[in-house]
């Protein structure tokens, strides 16, 4: 697009279906990598990409070509994929439905990429469902409780 300029930041949350711990630290780090990979494929700018057990938080530089939901959906389709080939866990990976979306200013870059990098620390604070209930009221995001994810104690 000539004379198109933009810069978005977007961070992206997402989560295993039925929120269970299945992303093992054994391998996780070669799954942000690969979730990195597929940005970067889309021709997208993966700034970080980290998470835990049970969610992935995934920050992107965003050019105005792509939209949000067809990069998650590349992003989920091809990394459940990934991981069910190489049967890193026991029956059928997937990601829930669904997915939250979260847009920065360039000075907020630093910050947010410590957050993600940070997760572990952030949960031994709260929960998963506390997090993303703040980011959703932080950004005054209307929801209903029935349309969020599948939360299990």
């Amino acid at each position: 697009m000539p004379g198109t300029f933009s810069q978005l930041y977007i961070q992206i949350v997402f989560a295993v279906k039925g929120r269970e711990n299945l992303i093992s630290k054994n391998w996780s780090t070669v799954l942000h990598k690969y979730i990195a990979g597929i940005i970067n494929g889309k021709n997208q700018k993966p700034i970080i990409v980290n998470g835990m057990p049970n969610h992935i938080h995934v920050f992107v530089g965003l050019r105005p070509v792509m939209a949000i939901a067809d990069l998650v959906r590349d992003i989920k389709n091809n990394s459940s994929n990934f991981i069910n080939e190489r049967k890193f866990v026991k029956g059928k990976f997937s990601w829930q439905e669904g997915y939250g979306a979260f847009s920065y200013s360039h000075e907020q870059i630093n910050k947010v990429y410590q957050y993600i990098l940070n997760q572990e620390l952030h949960h031994q604070k709260l929960s998963f469902q506390e997090e993303y209930l703040t980011l959703l009221k932080e950004f005054d995001i209307a929801f209903e409780e029935k349309y969020l994810f599948e939360w299990y104690k």
